[in-house]
């Protein structure tokens, strides 16, 4: 990089900044803002707050600060992104990308640290997860919010460690399907329109969560488990008849009883049932990536109540290559092409190279913050700067392929 693109980039950081300073009211925490965001983007090995001060010749100490004690609006600033993508990136197709990412760290005085799964590492390790809630639209994709996932027995109920972390009184446990339904309503209720979501079987095997982004009118293409149960016809009912559950008696409908068992979705078709085709799901560095797929319409069994839920579309799909089979669920209109339903399914390789930026170009998992609210200010500041880099790169990003039926696998489909 020249020294006049390195200077065109510093002078588009400050004026991208300028536009969170009603966020940060003093000028000395302003600057400390620029100095972290100006080493994040920059090209140390390691973008921790030490290193990152010391290049800027500012003390470690007083950056540190910053994260900790200094006095500004973490939730405006968060709320003022969301605000910068939707009026700078429109979309009527814009796509919700909900998933998890987890950051290996020493010790035990991180906030929300414990031995679980991290991805990261592909095995249970001492680490931290964050939930995240991504924007994609066919040539722009961006980090809008996110959040700690808290372990209810070593955090929540743990008043001690609590404490010394300074969690807030009102912050309860919450499981990750409702962080991420927590992280829709908030962004759409800072303006910010979806047409569809996507997250994988962490996310949809919930009915409460399917319902929660049903309830914002955003038509959803989640993975499911192979063992979620259901209906390919919805079963008879009868009803309403008198429960006797907890609380006062009440009437609800129940099954009847020549109702047929609900099944796996796995053991469904095993014998018939809709025709496979082959889809063209898009490139990569390997060759196109190819998938059979197979759909119809679905009646799952919502175990609140034993009764069929919402009805909607299952999809199989099953990769070509390696026979690996994932199932999604989707509650979109019948009439909608399954080209769209596989575009947005397949969508959720935005967030992941989000994730993979965010960690391997600005060092969103470098934190040495501890306490939770400094841990919530790295998060969303880090989302800052990989806005800034990922529309510093945009003119030179190219468009990704649409779905495609590829020919003779089973008939001609349209691209969504």
């Amino acid at each position: 990089m020249t020294r006049a693109e390195l200077a065109a980039i510093r002078k588009n950081l400050d004026k991208f900044l300028r536009r969170f300073d009603g966020c940060i009211r003093t000028r000395p925490s302003r600057e400390h803002l620029r100095t972290y965001v100006g080493g994040q983007i920059g090209r140390l090995p390691r973008k921790s707050v030490e290193p990152i001060a010391l290049e800027a010749g500012v003390p470690p100490r007083s950056l540190q600060e910053f994260f900790s004690l200094h006095q500004w609006d973490e939730q405006g600033m968060r709320r003022r992104l969301q605000q910068i993508v939707a009026s700078d990136h429109p979309d009527p197709e814009a796509i919700a990308v909900i998933d998890e990412t987890s950051f290996p760290k020493k010790g035990h005085d991180t906030t929300g640290v414990q031995r679980q799964y991290c991805g990261a590492t592909g095995k249970t390790d001492n680490c931290v997860v964050t939930v995240h809630l991504g924007y994609a639209t066919e040539d722009f994709h961006a980090l809008i919010d996110g959040d700690l996932y808290l372990p209810e027995e070593t955090w929540i109920n743990n008043a001690d460690r609590r404490r010394k972390a300074g969690i807030p009184d009102d912050v309860v446990f919450r499981e990750k399907w409702r962080i991420a339904l927590d992280l829709l309503d908030r962004t759409v209720a800072n303006g910010v329109s979806f047409r569809y979501l996507t997250a994988d079987e962490e996310y949809g095997r919930s009915g409460a969560f399917r319902r929660g982004v049903a309830a914002h009118g955003i038509q959803y293409v989640v993975e499911v488990p192979c063992s979620m149960t259901g209906w390919t016809r919805r079963p008879p009912t009868k009803g309403p008849q008198d429960y006797a559950g907890r609380g006062p008696r009440r009437k609800r409908q129940t099954l009847s009883p020549q109702a047929p068992p609900s099944r796996r979705v796995d053991e469904l078709w095993r014998h018939g049932g809709p025709r496979w085709r082959k889809y063209h799901i898009k490139e990569t560095d390997k060759g196109p990536v190819v998938w059979e797929v197979r759909a119809g319409r679905f009646f799952p069994w919502a175990w609140e109540d034993g009764l069929p839920g919402e009805e909607g579309s299952l999809i199989v799909a099953r990769n070509v290559l390696d026979g690996e089979v994932k199932y999604f669920f989707s509650n979109a209109p019948a009439q909608t092409p399954l080209t769209t339903l596989l575009r947005i399914a397949f969508s959720r390789w935005v967030i992941e190279r989000l994730f993979e930026d965010g960690k391997t170009e600005i060092g969103m998992g470098h934190f040495e913050v501890r306490r939770y609210v400094a841990v919530l200010r790295h998060l969303i500041v880090s989302m800052v700067s990989l806005l800034f880099l990922v529309e510093e790169t945009d003119r030179l990003r190219g468009k990704k392929p649409r779905v495609e039926c590829v020919a003779g696998g089973g008939g001609a489909g349209a691209a969504a």
